[in-house]
């Protein structure tokens, strides 16, 4: 049953979070994902759609107030927003949700633009993530699994934008109609096609979205105005997006009660691929160890869910090969080990990967579930000398609910911030995202000059 005034509803309990609110074990979340975002836009800023969206952003010219990542430049908040959120998803390597979401990259880039822009610190960088990312994982978890199933969006483009505008919100200290009319204005920009997996574009899907959201909240605090009842709207953002009647407000205003990002948490990526793909990469790097050259592999057996936008056997780049099982499981096969350098069109064009991919076959099997936490992904190795190898992946590292242990975490993160930072660099940035809460604005230049590249 839906009650009275949803959107107003959310707006107040979003409001009302201040980072007096948040516990221990949100805020060590919270900080977690933020680190792991920051050192996935760090790697991926010079990836090559982010230069060409970073030169077209430097052609237009803008009053140079944010800092764009890795290209040593200012811009607007929007448009650094915009470039900054493609780096955080352009490699594919950001955190995922449960509902599955990229909730991260649409929202970390608005957050640092706006503080930047506005002189805040460290606790309203905490905060501002707290709600944005919960404002997404909300939305879903609100949302019938039938509906999610039969999505024609890609999630970052249908929920990011709104958790963008609630983001930006808390940093211009948006009242509750002022969010009421920013998530209006956001709700008309929502939407992304999932036909772009595997181009260019999909990065922006994440970058749209943070960009968006973040001038939604700059209309508002100017005055400008929405419907004010977008959700629960017969013609609003739940019946575009959300499956109308099955979902479930009651669901979305229990926001922060616990945050998402604790229980159930979010799964952190150790390969810059496709989440589906972890799997497949976890049970081809436990073969490699096992058959050793892999020379000897005659065939390659792959049992998956039926996920037909996995299902790649010739991807035609590098970039497209993170959206294959099949290349996925062969570059581990082949390399015993799978980094951003893994998915270049070098590598997806030697002539072992076009020799290897030829032998894989991929049956997708309606017995296997289609939730990411229920799914699982199976490999079977044919040798020449008639040996059969088998393995199976369930969980890949990182997986929710499945603590990361410090070291391996630091291990990414080093792996991530040395595409730009120097060894000295990444120690400074480790330590100011580490002591996050406690930084001031001048700590959090200071951080903003790091990822600058300059």
């Amino acid at each position: 049953m839906q009650p009275s005034q949803p959107t107003r509803k959310i707006c107040e309990r979003i409001a009302a979070v201040r980072f007096e609110s948040l516990d221990s074990s949100t805020i060590y979340k919270v900080k977690e994902a933020i680190r792991d975002g920051l050192a996935v836009s760090i790697a991926g800023c010079k990836q090559r759609p982010v230069t060409i969206l970073a030169e077209y952003v430097r052609g237009i010219g803008a009053t140079p107030v944010v800092t764009v990542w890795g290209h040593g430049f200012k811009t607007s908040p929007a448009s650094a927003a915009l470039v900054n959120a493609a780096s955080a998803h352009v490699l594919d390597y950001e955190p995922m949700s449960s509902p599955s979401t990229h909730a991260v990259s649409p929202v970390l880039p608005t957050v640092i633009a706006l503080a930047e822009a506005e002189g805040r610190g460290g606790r309203d960088i905490v905060t501002a993530c707290a709600k944005g990312f919960e404002m997404q994982h909300r939305l879903l978890h609100a949302a019938a699994e039938t509906a999610r199933a039969q999505r024609r969006f890609h999630p970052p483009g249908m929920v990011g934008v709104m958790g963008s505008a609630v983001a930006a919100g808390h940093l211009l200290d948006l009242d509750t109609k002022q969010l009421r009319n920013a998530l209006g204005i956001a709700a008309s920009r929502a939407g992304a096609l999932l036909a772009n997996a595997g181009t260019m574009t999909k990065c922006t899907h994440t970058g749209n979205a943070a960009a968006a959201g973040l001038e939604a909240a700059l209309l508002a605090k100017c005055g400008f105005d929405a419907n004010e009842n977008i959700l629960e709207h017969a013609q609003g953002y739940v019946a575009a997006f959300m499956g109308g009647d099955t979902f479930d407000y009651a669901r979305l205003l229990d926001f922060g009660n616990p945050f998402r990002i604790v229980d159930p948490g979010m799964a952190f990526k150790f390969f810059p691929s496709k989440y589906p793909t972890q799997f497949a990469i976890t049970a081809a790097l436990e073969l490699h160890a096992r058959i050793g050259d892999p020379s000897r592999i005659t065939r390659v057996s792959i049992t998956t869910p039926l996920m037909a936008d996995v299902d790649r056997p010739k991807p035609q780049s590098g970039l497209e090969g993170k959206f294959s099982f099949q290349y996925g499981a062969a570059v581990a096969l082949l390399d015993g080990k799978v980094r951003i350098d893994s998915f270049s069109d070098a590598r997806r064009f030697r002539p072992d990967m076009e020799e290897l991919l030829s032998k894989i076959q991929v049956t997708q099997s309606k017995e296997i579930p289609l939730d990411f936490r229920k799914m699982h992904v199976s490999l079977s190795v044919e040798t020449k000398d008639g040996t059969r190898h088998v393995a199976e992946c369930r969980t890949p590292k990182g997986f929710w609910g499945v603590s990361i242990k410090p070291e391996e975490h630091r291990e990414k993160l080093r792996d991530c911030m040395s595409q730009l930072m120097t060894d000295a660099q990444i120690e400074e940035c480790v330590r100011l995202t580490n002591q996050l809460e406690d930084l001031d604005a001048g700590g959090v230049k200071q951080l903003v000059k790091l990822m600058s590249g300059h």
